[in-house]
């Protein structure tokens, strides 16, 4: 008898199999299936054809063009006096104006959402109650009615007492006396922005990890210091976008204002357009339509700066070793 070694399964099995036969071994090996082996020169790479994309681009393009060309060419947007009142001392003061009503109605926004917002998140059902009533009639309602509803509230209170609730008032003011048109239009707007604050604030406030608020509580904090100091802070990131939608939309909600008489920047604009008897409106309108183009783009461009600001801060605290605040490893 003869010994034979045999050692070509090894490859399959990692280590040698010794066979003992009298004849000779013979041994039928398969190769496994395996990826085919392609040279990474031999694959050509074809691009993705999007025909869709050159064709709606195709269409924008001619859309845009054909636009351009007709306002262009339209001798009745007369663009030779849109520079002329650009420039114009009544447009420019109907602008400052503009912005004064948005600016007084947007600190009552700000001052009434935060307050909605904290009451929406009391424990308490009913001031809780109180600001879901208050955020669904002034969501609900346009704000056309309610600049006409503060513009006529004389005929349903012609005067105005504060003072005790169900007992002596001590403060009697003339409805016509106080409110005027300008207090009409910051009233009407500051109030229906608050009601959109107050959602605002609350997804920002709702966006803080709870774990946070219950560790400052557990320090001896506040709810109010909590809210002050913890949440609101951190909350920032999330409000700035909306926030600076909710002020871009107040500053285009002014031009309500001119229904009831007010003068602004709209107000002025039709005011010179009644003066220009016999002339078209268009530039009158275009000089308009690009103030207010100029201060909505302006604000966007700010609430864009302070939205990367604070997603930077934010990402150079997190990414912050902790070794080297003196924490140990």
């Amino acid at each position: 008898m003869f010994l034979y070694f045999s050692t070509s399964l090894a490859q399959f099995t990692g280590s040698v199999i010794f066979l003992v036969s009298p004849f000779p071994p013979f041994v039928r090996t398969t190769q496994l299936p395996g990826p085919p082996q392609t040279a990474a020169d031999d694959i050509e790479a074809v691009p993705v054809r999007h025909p869709g994309r050159w064709v709606a681009a195709v269409v924008v393009l001619v859309v845009a063009v054909a636009m351009g060309r007709s306002m262009a060419t339209n001798p009745n947007f007369g663009w030779g006096h849109v520079g002329h009142y650009l420039f114009d001392s009544r447009i420019l003061h109907g602008a400052l104006v503009t912005i004064e009503l948005t600016v007084a109605a947007q600190a009552i926004g700000i001052v009434l959402g935060v307050l909605l917002a904290v009451m929406r998140l009391s424990p308490n059902p009913l001031v809780a109650g109180g600001s879901w009533l208050y955020v669904w009639f002034f969501r609900g309602t346009p704000v056309l009615v309610q600049v006409l509803f503060w513009y006529n509230i004389a005929a349903l209170y012609r005067t105005i007492s504060l003072g005790i609730p169900f007992g002596p008032a001590f403060v009697h003011i003339n409805a016509n006396t106080a409110i005027t048109g300008f207090m009409t239009v910051v009233l009407a707007l500051g109030l229906n922005e608050g009601a959109y604050m107050s959602e605002i604030v609350r997804a920002g406030i709702i966006s803080v990890d709870e774990g946070q608020q219950e560790a400052a509580l557990s320090l001896g904090m506040t709810r109010l210091q909590t809210m002050r100091r913890i949440v609101l802070p951190q909350a920032m990131r999330v409000m700035i976008p909306p926030t600076i939608g909710v002020y871009v939309s107040t500053i285009k909600e002014s031009a309500l204002a001119s229904v009831i008489g007010f003068v602004e920047l709209l107000g002025t604009g039709m005011a010179i357009r009644d003066s220009n008897t016999g002339r078209s409106t268009g530039d009158v309108l275009l000089a308009v339509a690009a103030f207010y183009f100029v201060v909505c783009f302006a604000l966007s461009r700010v609430g864009r700066i302070l939205e990367l600001r604070t997603s930077r801060d934010l990402h150079i605290r997190v990414s912050v070793d902790p070794t080297s605040l003196g924490a140990p490893e």
